[in-house]
Formats: C-alpha cells, sequence, structure tokens
C-alpha cells in the first residue's frame, strides 16, 4: 500500500503560479507511475497530467499544455506539479495519483490507472480572476 501526501494548494490570481508536490510512502518509487487529477463538485474528476515512472515520459490534458509541468525526484519519492498562468477554469480540487507499473508506453500506462490506484486526500486550488 501507498500513502500519498500533497501540499501546496492555496488561493491565487489568475496569471499567477503554483506548485503542487505529492509526497509518497514507499522505496519502489521509480516503479510508480504517477498522476495529477482534478474535481469540481458535481463533475467528474478529470485526468490533468501523467509521468512514468522513470519520468521520461509525460502526457497532459489539452487544456494545460503549455501552462503545466509534472515532474518528479526519484531520490526524495515526491512527484510535483507546476502550474503557471492558470486561469479561473482550474479552480478544482487536486488529487495526486499513483499506481504501480514500470511501463513507459504512455497509452498503457494512462490504462493502468483506471486499476489500482492509490490515492492522496486532495488539496484546493483557487484562481480568482
Amino acid at each position: 500500500q501507498v500513502q500519498l501526501v500533497e501540499s501546496g494548494g492555496g488561493s491565487v490570481q489568475a496569471g499567477d503560479s503554483l506548485r503542487l508536490s505529492c509526497a509518497a510512502s514507499t522505496r519502489t518509487f521509480n516503479n510508480w507511475a504517477m498522476g495529477w487529477f482534478r474535481q469540481i463538485p458535481g463533475k467528474e474528476r478529470e485526468s490533468v497530467a501523467v509521468i512514468t515512472g522513470s519520468g521520461r515520459n509525460t502526457w497532459y490534458r489539452d487544456s494545460v499544455k503549455g501552462r503545466f509541468t509534472i515532474s518528479r525526484d526519484n531520490a526524495k519519492n515526491t512527484a510535483y506539479l507546476q502550474m503557471n498562468n492558470v486561469k479561473s477554469e482550474d479552480t478544482a480540487t487536486y488529487f495526486c495519483a499513483a499506481w504501480f507499473t514500470v511501463s513507459e508506453n504512455m497509452d498503457a500506462v494512462r490504462r493502468l490507472g483506471n486499476f489500482r490506484t492509490y490515492w492522496g486526500q486532495g488539496t484546493q486550488v483557487t484562481v480568482s480572476s
């Protein structure tokens, strides 16, 4: 079992930057794909960004491409989501997730994210315009 603890959320103005962190409790962090998801009340949770265990491959939803960057530091068992030029539509509760896979094929990694995924408790990001 993996425990995930997010931090870094808060209230910012449109155009500002914010960095979310997700610390994982596992000794084999590089064997876990990491993802950031977000949800607003009344809507389904949506994927925002995914990174493979090595950190070599990433995926972003279209609406955040060029603004958000997912990264990881395997020595610190931590994944990050750098959010630049945030918009009001980025307001949501952000969750990090982890699932075990050594695959570097992003299509496969994203499919595997539907099974045996561990979730953090979520951190609120509020962007005011």
